[in-house]
């Protein structure tokens, strides 16, 4: 889940900000001033927070920011003061616009020491940049790294998720602190970075639950496209874009070897083209004439779809080289899937004991451990029970008491 990249905005973006909780809360915005925090302890720390990645259709990492912004828009003591890095499209009421692009902030950024937004983000105390990067101030600063893959392969990485990685590292080497969204990736920050300045506060489930567990959610709507196809059929789900880290190919060669003991079984790849869609093509291409047909390559997925194939699927394969926390873990454990997934990155950590883990690189273990899911009703059982609890392991209202508690803790030991 690497930095979001900015598109349109409009008024219909599905978010709240602090201000639109209720009349309350939307007085006591509108109240704040300009004077100090230390003047009135009573008084709510202002946080300007960092909406960008709300702008245009929605990423992973833009998901989890509107469900963060919604969360600590509860939080009694922490006033939000929203901004964003666009002069694309209109912005919410409420939001600052800060006086660069978002392109030409990275490029000052990532070299300079300014210029400062101090100026445009008053009154507020702490500056929290959502989405890799934070601007220069005074402030005391804090930064969401939600995973390191693109720092450790700048390579597989745009020159813009290049840029982003540049203004992260100098925010951190200017002492910015680093909000991390698992133990995995705090651990890969102070290994690349070199900083100590690491808070750890997981993430929690994104909003695509059914009404009870374990409810398919029935067909409301068309379904359309390759998953037209899908009805009725048992199949293997892989969730996310078609980006190396996601281990694909490996995926495709361990349902090859399971697919001629279950011959209606379909392994479905749900999501946008990456850099891995050719060798993710490649590998189908390899297959048996007779099971090449059986791997359905949806494309970009809207919501609906997602439901709908989280509600009918066998399993999830999550054989991932590395994860900064995982959503489609916490996504099919609501859903009473089964997930089969690598022991990489943050992985174990959420999946807790709710998963059959292997080896990422292990191909027949890989096969085995979702022949054995599929197969074994005991197994599956197991899992959609310890599934369920570890669910309640996660929760964003959890996310934004501790993020509150970090942002005090800042606002008083000062700049940063």
């Amino acid at each position: 889940m690497g930095p979001a990249t900015i598109g349109g905005f409009t008024e219909s973006t599905p978010f709240r900000l602090a201000h639109d909780v209720n009349t309350n809360r939307r007085t006591r915005l509108a109240a704040v001033t300009a004077e100090p925090h230390s003047a009135d302890r009573s008084a709510p720390l202002t946080v300007a927070i960092d909406v960008g990645p709300l702008l245009g259709a929605l990423t992973g990492v833009g998901a989890a920011v509107r469900q963060m912004v919604a969360a600590l828009g509860e939080e009694p003591q922490i006033a939000l003061a929203p901004y964003a890095c666009s002069f694309r499209g209109a912005l919410q009421p409420g939001t600052t616009r800060l006086p660069l692009p978002a392109a030409v902030a990275q490029r000052l950024w990532a070299h300079l020491p300014g210029p400062r937004m101090d100026h445009w983000l008053r009154p507020a105390e702490v500056i929290h940049g959502t989405n890799y990067t934070v601007p220069p101030s005074h402030l005391p600063r804090v930064v969401s790294v939600y995973d390191c893959w693109f720092l450790r392969h700048p390579t597989q990485a745009g020159g813009d998720v290049v840029r982003a990685g540049q203004v992260l590292r100098r925010a951190v080497d200017s002492g910015a602190t680093v909000h991390a969204s698992s133990n995995a990736t705090a651990d890969a920050v102070r290994e690349i970075l070199g900083t100590e300045r690491v808070e750890v506060i997981h993430l929690a489930a994104l909003p695509i639950t059914p009404d009870a567990p374990g409810s398919a959610p029935p067909i409301t709507g068309p379904i359309t496209g390759p998953i037209t196809g899908l009805i009725g059929l048992p199949f293997v789900l892989a969730v996310g874009t078609l980006e190396r880290r996601k281990n694909l190919p490996r995926l495709v060669e361990a349902f090859e070897r399971i697919a001629t003991d279950v011959p209606d079984l379909r392994l479905v790849l749900a999501g946008a083209d990456g850099d891995d869609r050719g060798a993710v093509d490649a590998a189908i291409n390899r297959l048996h004439p007779s099971i090449r047909h059986r791997v359905v390559l949806t494309g970009r997925i809207d919501e609906g779809s997602k439901r709908w194939l989280l509600g009918h699927a066998q399993l999830l394969a999550y054989p991932s080289l590395d994860e900064g926390f995982g959503f489609p873990l916490l996504e099919a454990m609501a859903y009473d899937l089964p997930v089969v997934a690598s022991r990489a990155g943050s992985i174990p950590e959420v999946a807790g004991d709710a998963a059959v883990l292997v080896p990422a690189d292990d191909i027949d273990d890989i096969a085995a451990a979702m022949h054995r899911v599929l197969s074994d009703s005991a197994t599956r059982s197991r899992l959609v029970v310890l599934g369920r609890d570890r669910l309640q392991h996660f929760s964003w209202p959890r996310t934004a008491a501790q993020l509150a508690t970090l942002y005090r803790r800042l606002a008083q030991e000062g700049t940063r």
